[in-house]
């Protein structure tokens, strides 16, 4: 009765001010949501409101005339919309707001489940996407692989590298796509040194979503053992031209997007940054050299509409890193770096045709160029290399019927490689070649992959197949695929899925003096169970428990110090690399995650792994370097106000071995008879983000301030191995200090 009296009311007061009265709804252009808590206004009068809980908003009693609307939230692209008031007139508006990191958008995209992929064919996926990426991209560093270090199943103890290892895998047998392309090293970062850090090498507001496949990724995915991690960069606005200038605690950029021509048929966007990080850690750190290092990248990206059903796309991305260490030559040792540079290209042009409803393809034609440069105190050449890949790929997917679609593709790679790392010793003056490699050869292959679903759509399945060929090792290897999705009831998913996938050696391998190219590919075998349960719209539980078998991974078994009975077995630089090592990824996840844009959102995932591995070679058996038993990954976000957002991130993970064949005994290091059996102390940070925004009537300005690593933990890594007494056993070793509490700004300027 009060519900129906409260709308009587209101009728009778919306027809008391009929042509007054200006309402309308605003929504994610995104995800369709309604949005609450969106300031509303009119340019240049005090008239101001905000939406209710249902994004929708009136303002009564505004007097005829010519007006500009203006919606904006924080997090969100400001909207302007002019407008003209007559006499006994209603105005009723549907707004779309954009994320930060989303292009401009006029239209709302209705999804009926945020959570559902984009693809049903990879069973153990998880998607980040608008806010997410630009919040967990931390203000220090904004670098969207860090954003992706906060999913489950992900480790990284390294508050200074981009890169992270996943469910006890490398990073070198993950694999980063960007716009369908496998990147080779896609950072600014010191090559040829194994202890340094990185920063990715795109810009995060460029990227659209990040998708995580941690297992049993499907077949149109190739070279790489582990998962992959899909990025996808968006297209420039074809609404409107705007300009954004950023600037944080490492670095200042500036991007600017619009709409090509007057038919808007295409869109452009460019963006450029520079770091002034490494200027700080100078100032700073006055006792000790550093190894941070400068950067400065710039990309662009152009889409045009050929014709209704063919588009054309040119992205062109180039990075600089630098580092000069010449004022502390006296504190440098004979072999550490004193100057570096690492420069990067790449390049993609991509076409997309739709000459029907049912078949989409799309082709897309990439080169790339990596060049590095190291030299010592002396100036001598310590380490150097060039990399260079020219690719073309080309997919097609035929819906053939409303329940199924088949997917083929091919791929072919021209590859090249060749470098060096050298070691020197004075008095007398000796030169040791501790790699030489120089070589190319082509890499190709193709797939085949079968979708379809039955029972209203609640058993959907999919099995692919793929063979790639390796020319310059001369060997082929097979893949293949296959996943089940069970839904037996609305709010619960069943998905299993397994695969067999193959990594070929890198070139560096294949033609160094360590290495050969006898060298076979490295294999994994997937299986993996996952239950979902939805607790609400917006709202998931998911458990996934998952075994990873692999084998042929390359290794050489001689290179480390040990022990062996009461003897030292010594070190050996000039070790080969075989395919020594076997071994398994077993355990399991817990994943509770909300979506909205209106209240808490956000994720709580832990994680159980246990990775061991067998070198056949020696008989030793012992944890992964990257085996990390327990992790809890913890992201939280809310909108408290139109111009105001808290974020909470929470990460804890267990230590990681410290590589090698090392015990401790107090604060000492000894040789052992067993290899990574000594662990680093346990990870954890947590951070705190305030993103707090200013919106004027032809401008908005967001300030981002953070706190790193809130409770001042005592975080170590690994730096390296520092050589041994042959008479005691005793090894040194480095361990670095991470991140203290480090409070960092960033500004946000949208024009």
């Amino acid at each position: 009765m009060g519900e129906l009296l409260a709308g009587l009311l209101l009728t009778l007061g919306l027809g008391l001010e009929t042509g007054t009265v200006l309402s309308g709804v605003v929504a994610d252009a995104q995800t369709g949501e309604r949005l609450a808590r969106v300031r509303i206004s009119l340019v240049g009068t005090p008239w101001q409101t905000q939406t209710d809980a249902q994004g929708r908003f009136w303002l009564r009693g505004v007097s005829p005339g010519q007006y500009t609307l203006v919606a904006a939230t924080v997090g969100y692209r400001m909207v302007r919309r002019p407008f003209t008031l007559a006499p006994d007139q209603a105005v009723e508006f549907e707004i779309a707001l954009s994320p930060d990191t989303f292009k401009h958008s006029d239209t709302v995209e209705v999804r009926a489940d945020v959570f559902e992929p984009l693809r049903a064919d990879s069973p153990s996926q998880i998607t980040m996407e608008g806010n997410e990426v630009k919040n967990l991209g931390s203000v220090l560093a904004d670098d969207p692989l860090r954003a992706a270090q906060a999913l489950p199943g992900v480790s990284s103890n390294d508050d200074f590298d981009s890169r992270f290892s996943l469910r006890g895998a490398a990073w070198e047998r993950i694999g980063l796509y960007v716009d369908d392309i496998l990147l080779h090293v896609p950072f600014h970062t010191l090559q040829g040194e194994a202890a340094t850090g990185s920063m990715t090498l795109f810009n995060g507001d460029m990227v659209d979503a990040l998708t995580l496949h941690a297992a049993a990724p499907p077949v149109r995915f190739s070279d790489r053992t582990a998962g992959i991690l899909e990025a996808t960069t968006r297209e420039g606005s074809r609404n409107r031209r705007s300009v954004r200038l950023t600037a944080s605690a490492s670095n200042a950029g500036v991007m600017a997007e619009g709409p090509l021509g007057k038919n808007r048929r295409g869109a452009w966007m460019v963006s450029a940054r520079k770091s002034y990080f490494q200027y700080l850690i100078k100032r700073t750190a006055v006792n000790e050299p550093t190894l941070a290092f400068g950067f400065a990248d710039a990309q662009g990206k152009l889409t045009y509409d050929l014709t209704p059903s063919q588009q054309l796309s040119l992205s062109v991305i180039e990075g600089f890193a630098d580092l000069d260490r010449t004022r502390s030559r006296p504190k440098l040792g004979t072999n550490a770096v004193m100057l570096a540079d690492n420069h990067v290209t790449l390049a993609n042009l991509g076409w997309r045709y739709t000459p029907q409803p049912r078949l989409i393809a799309w082709s897309r034609l990439a080169w790339m160029r990596e060049r590095f440069a190291n030299t010592s105190r002396e100036e001598l050449p310590i380490a150097g290399g060039y990399y260079g890949e020219w690719a073309w790929l080309g997919h097609a997917n035929w819906f053939w019927s409303d329940n199924a679609s088949l997917a083929l593709g091919g791929s072919w790679r021209r590859l090249r490689t060749d470098g060096f790392i050298y070691r020197y010793q004075f008095n007398p003056f000796l030169l040791r070649r501790l790699d030489e490699y120089r070589g190319a050869g082509p890499r190709g292959g193709g797939y085949l992959q079968q979708n379809g679903s039955v029972w209203k759509g609640r058993l959907q399945a999919s099995a692919g197949v793929r063979w790639d060929n390796d020319g310059a090792s001369e060997k082929g290897a097979p893949g293949y695929s296959a996943s089940l999705a069970l839904l037996p009831a609305r709010s619960t998913r069943l998905h299993f899925g397994w695969g067999h996938y193959a990594q070929f050696p890198d070139l560096h391998w294949l033609f160094s003096i360590i290495g050969g190219r006898h060298l076979l590919p490295e294999r994994a075998t997937h299986f993996t169970a996952a239950l979902e349960q939805r607790l609400g719209e917006r709202t998931r539980l998911r458990a996934e428990f998952y075994n990873r078998q692999d084998r042929d991974l390359l290794f050489r078994p001689w290179e480390e110090p040990r022990m062996a009975g009461n003897r030292v077995l010594p070190q050996r630089l000039d070790a080969p690399a075989v395919n020594a090592l076997r071994g398994y990824a077993r355990g399991f996840e817990i994943f509770l995650q909300q979506r909205t844009a209106n209240r808490l959102t956000g994720w709580i995932a832990y994680a159980w792994g246990r990775t061991r591995l067998r070198d056949g070679v020696s008989g030793s058996v012992f944890p992964a370097d990257f085996d990390q038993r327990h992790s809890v990954n913890l992201y939280l976000s809310y909108r408290i106000r139109p111009t105001l957002n808290l974020s909470v991130r929470w990460v804890y993970g267990s230590g990681f071995p410290i590589p090698g064949y090392l015990r401790r005994d107090g604060s000492r290091y000894f040789l052992a008879a067993e290899r990574n059996q000594t662990r680093l102390a346990a990870y954890h940070r947590g951070d705190f983000r305030l993103n707090k925004a200013f919106i004027f009537d032809r401008w908005k300005m967001t300030l981002y301030g953070e706190v790193v690593n809130l409770t001042n933990h005592g975080n170590y890594r690994f730096d390296s191995f520092n050589g041994y007494n042959a008479r005691t056993g005793q090894a040194f070793i480095t361990l670095d200090k991470m991140l203290p509490v480090i409070p960092s700004a960033g500004v946000l300027l949208e024009f």
